[in-house]
């Protein structure tokens, strides 16, 4: 699958929640309540998206002419990784990821750390992520990961 990786741009929010809203309502439901999606779901709205966009370095994944993923980087931080559900699992998230920790290298960053839903943690964890803590608000669930960026 042809997939290009890219910077976001304000053009881009729309298309951006939406994928992120599909795979919060698709994807993180088997493991968060109901409450907690639709909790998640008022911080992405295209708005919400073009603030955070703002603050970070976005990129996108785009086959075709459809954005099909998100990924962002907020300084030693990566957030936001989100792909299509029906495109999961097919190289988009590990193509997204390659593009944050590229980023993170130029930047001078040595050690990158995401909150990953329960749903992700599999996902981080095949990209040598090692879980260190648990965080809680309210009963949703986020697992602390970090990997070091230094040469092996």
């Amino acid at each position: 699958m042809e997939c290009v990786i890219r910077a976001a741009h304000e053009g881009d929010a729309a298309d951006v929640s939406s994928v992120i809203l599909r795979a919060l309502r698709e994807s993180n439901t088997k493991d968060y309540s109901q409450e907690v999606i639709e909790r998640l779901v008022k911080n992405f709205s295209p708005a919400e998206v073009l603030k955070l966009m703002g603050r970070r370095k976005v990129f996108v994944a785009v086959t075709g002419d459809r954005l099909v993923g998100t990924a962002s980087l907020d300084g030693k931080v990566v957030r936001t990784v989100f792909v299509a559900p029906d495109l999961q699992g097919r190289g988009v998230g590990r193509r997204l990821m390659a593009e944050v920790e590229r980023a993170a290298r130029e930047m001078g960053v040595e050690a990158l750390t995401v909150p990953s839903s329960v749903t992700a943690e599999h996902f981080y964890s095949k990209l040598g992520f090692k879980a260190v803590r648990d965080s809680y608000h309210g009963d949703e669930r986020t697992i602390i990961m970090e990997r070091s960026l230094a040469p092996p």
